[in-house]
């Protein structure tokens, strides 16, 4: 996800390294920071495939670049916004940095077919705790701190399929719509 982040990013305009993996940092939160031994390795790596390109950036001081993004860089992230992995759909810090940037794709058929793998996602029953093969929910748990983890997974669940319904069912996203706090993240959705 480091990569559709660096791309999702540089297509918003050029940016130097540090705001870069200032920007990531704020969307992944600080419970997952990213080290420059991580960024600059991929910024590396997505320079030499020709996905981004690095300009010194003179007025910034000696030795300082400009990142930014390449024709082929923006094919690339469009098509990992089209065609996200499972994985990135279900798992909820994955699923953010796709969120945050599936506005880019220029179509909205390709927008809603990526929402709906995640409602499908959402709707299928699933638990942190089964008993056999079947979901254990809130009310049959005794142990409190697993029914709480339960309840706010559930409670998450319900506002995010809410939205989902609310977009893919014509109604669209309006811009005043209410804005989580970032610190109220959750890892991935469990009833």
């Amino acid at each position: 996800m480091l990569e559709l982040a660096i791309l999702g990013f540089l297509a918003e305009g050029p940016l130097p390294g540090h705001e870069l993996r200032r920007r990531i940092t704020n969307l992944t939160g600080y419970s997952r920071p990213v080290s420059d031994g991580t960024l600059y390795p991929a910024i590396s790596r997505m320079t030499k495939a020709g996905l981004i390109e690095r300009r010194p950036a003179p007025e910034s001081g000696g030795g300082r670049y400009v990142l930014n993004l390449t024709a082929a860089g923006r094919e690339d992230m469009l098509l990992r916004l089209r065609a996200p992995a499972e994985h990135e759909v279900t798992d909820f810090s994955r699923w953010f940095t796709i969120l945050a940037f599936l506005s880019l794709l220029p179509d909205s058929a390709e927008q809603h077919a990526v929402l709906r793998r995640r409602l499908d996602f959402l709707e299928a029953p699933a638990s942190f705790f089964y008993d056999g093969d079947t979901p254990l929910r809130a009310e049959q748990v005794t142990d409190a701190y697993r029914r709480g983890m339960l309840l706010t997974a559930h409670a998450t669940s319900r506002a995010e399929r809410a939205w989902l319904h609310e977009v893919l069912d014509g109604d669209g996203i309006r811009a005043d719509d209410e804005q989580p706090h970032p610190q109220t993240r959750t890892r991935d959705r469990k009833d």
